[in-house]
C-alpha cells in the first residue's frame, strides 16, 4: 500500500513511524517547495541562481532567452525547500556582483521575519492572532448597502454591540459614511455626529471590546481615539487625508491599510489591472514605506486588499484564491467580503439580503486559510463557521 500524505499531518505521522522528535524539524525543511518569485533581475543573475540552485537540488523557473541574455531584466521563480534556501543564502552572501546582493537580502528578510502574534492598542487591549478573528460591522448610517447593517439610533447601536459580544465578537468595526460604489462622501461634521456617540456609548458599557473606526480622516480618528477607539481602519490607505498618518503615528494606534483604486464614487467604473496580485503587492509596499516616513510603527499595520474596492468581479475571485500570497509582507490580514456584489454574482445576481451562505463560504476559506481577519454583518453565522473550521485545524497540531 501507498499514499500520499497531508503536509499538514506530517509530524503526527512521523511519530507514528517512530522518528526521533529531534529530527523532526530536519525533515519538515526538506518536505515542502516554496515557490518565491523574485522580480525585475538581471539575466546574468537570474542564471547564477539557476545554476546555484540546481547544483543543491532545487530549479529556477527563468525566461527562454535568460540562457544567452537576450533579455535585459525579468522575473524569476525560485522552487525549494526551506533546507535548499537556507544553503542557497549561504552561497550568496559573499557575491558581491549583479543583483546577488539584492537576492540576498530579500530572500533573509522573508525568511527572518515573522508576522506579529497579537496588536495592543494605546488602551492596552489586545488583539491576539491565534485564530481567524471576527469583526462585526456597525454601519451608523442611513445608505450602506445592506440595510440591515444601518443602526441610527444609540439604543439600536448598543443593543447590536451587545449581541455582538454574547456571539463572541473580537471586533466591533464602526462606520459613519457608507462607501459603496457610486457613494458621495458625508460632511467631516456630520461623520463625527454620527460615529463618535457611537464609540461613546459602546465604550461607556462595554470595556474590554476591540473598537476599531471606519474612517479615513483625521479628525474623526482623533475624537474616536481620545474616547477609547483601539484601531482605525481606513479604506483609502493614508490617501484621502494627509493628517490621518500623523495621528496614527501620534497615537501608536493600530492600523489598516486597504487597498483601493480610485474613490467610493468612481472605484467601479471600469477597472483594469495587468496583474491584481503584483498591484496590490506593489501598492502595500509603497504605502508601508510611506507609513515608515512618518514613523508609524508598522508591526501594528493590518493588511486588506479591498475586495469590492475597485476590483472587477474576476480580480476579487484571484485575490481570494491566492490570499496566501500576501502573507510574504508579513502583516496580519484582514478581508472583508460580506455579502458583497462578487458573492451576489456567483450565485445568481442575488440581492445582499440573499448573499449570507455565499459569505460563509468566504469565511470557511478564509479561515482555512489562515487569514487574521473577516469584517462580517453577521457574527454569530460566521463564528460558527469559523469555530467548526478551527476545530478541524486543531486536529493538525494536536
Amino acid at each position: 500500500m501507498i499514499m500520499e500524505l497531508t503536509l499538514d499531518f506530517l509530524i503526527k505521522e512521523m511519530e507514528k513511524v517512530g522518528a526521533h522528535f529531534d529530527s523532526f524539524s530536519i525533515f519538515l525543511r526538506k518536505s515542502r517547495i516554496i515557490p518565491l518569485k523574485i522580480f525585475d533581475i538581471t539575466s546574468p543573475t537570474a542564471n547564477i541562481l539557476k545554476q546555484e540552485m540546481l547544483s543543491i537540488g532545487g530549479d529556477v523557473v527563468v525566461h527562454k532567452n535568460v540562457v544567452n541574455c537576450g533579455i535585459n531584466k525579468n522575473d524569476v521563480i525560485l522552487l525549494g525547500t526551506k533546507k535548499h534556501y537556507d544553503i542557497l543564502i549561504k552561497k550568496l552572501e559573499n557575491i558581491n556582483y549583479f543583483d546577488i546582493p539584492k537576492v540576498y537580502n530579500l530572500l533573509k528578510n522573508f525568511f527572518e521575519k515573522d508576522k506579529v502574534s497579537y496588536i495592543e492598542s494605546p488602551w492596552k487591549r489586545k488583539i491576539i492572532f491565534d485564530r481567524t478573528l471576527i469583526m462585526g460591522i456597525i454601519n451608523v448610517t442611513p445608505d450602506s448597502f445592506y440595510a440591515n447593517s444601518r443602526k441610527i439610533n444609540l439604543e439600536e447601536i448598543l443593543n447590536t454591540a451587545k449581541y455582538m459580544i454574547e456571539n463572541k465578537v473580537d471586533i466591533i468595526d464602526i462606520g459613519g459614511q457608507s462607501t459603496r460604489p457610486g457613494s458621495d462622501p458625508v460632511d467631516e461634521e456630520e461623520e463625527i455626529n454620527r460615529v463618535i456617540p457611537a464609540v461613546k456609548i459602546i465604550r461607556e458599557n462595554f470595556s474590554n471590546i476591540f473598537i476599531s473606526v471606519d474612517t479615513y480622516r483625521a479628525r474623526v480618528a482623533e475624537k474616536a481615539i481620545e474616547l477609547g477607539a483601539d484601531m482605525i481602519n481606513d479604506i483609502s490607505g493614508f490617501r484621502f487625508d494627509d493628517n490621518l498618518v500623523k495621528v496614527i503615528s501620534e497615537y501608536k494606534i493600530p492600523y489598516v491599510l486597504m487597498h483601493m483604486k480610485g474613490t467610493p464614487k468612481d472605484m467601479q467604473i471600469n477597472p483594469y489591472y495587468d496583474d491584481v496580485i503584483k498591484e496590490i503587492y506593489e501598492f502595500f509596499l509603497e504605502r508601508l514605506n510611506y507609513a515608515e516616513g512618518y514613523r508609524v510603527d508598522l508591526d501594528k499595520v493590518i493588511i486588506d486588499p479591498g475586495i469590492g474596492f475597485g476590483k472587477r468581479y474576476e480580480d476579487n475571485l484571484e485575490i481570494l484564491a491566492r490570499i496566501t500570497e500576501f502573507k510574504s509582507l508579513k502583516k496580519p490580514i484582514l478581508i472583508g467580503a460580506s455579502r458583497k456584489s462578487f458573492i451576489g454574482k456567483v450565485l445568481g445576481d442575488i440581492p445582499p439580503e440573499e448573499r449570507l451562505e455565499g459569505t460563509l463560504g468566504v469565511t470557511a476559506l478564509c479561515a482555512l486559510k489562515d487569514v487574521d481577519i473577516v469584517r462580517v454583518h453577521d457574527v454569530k453565522e460566521n463564528k460558527r463557521v469559523i469555530d467548526v473550521i478551527e476545530a478541524i485545524k486543531c486536529i493538525r497540531s494536536s
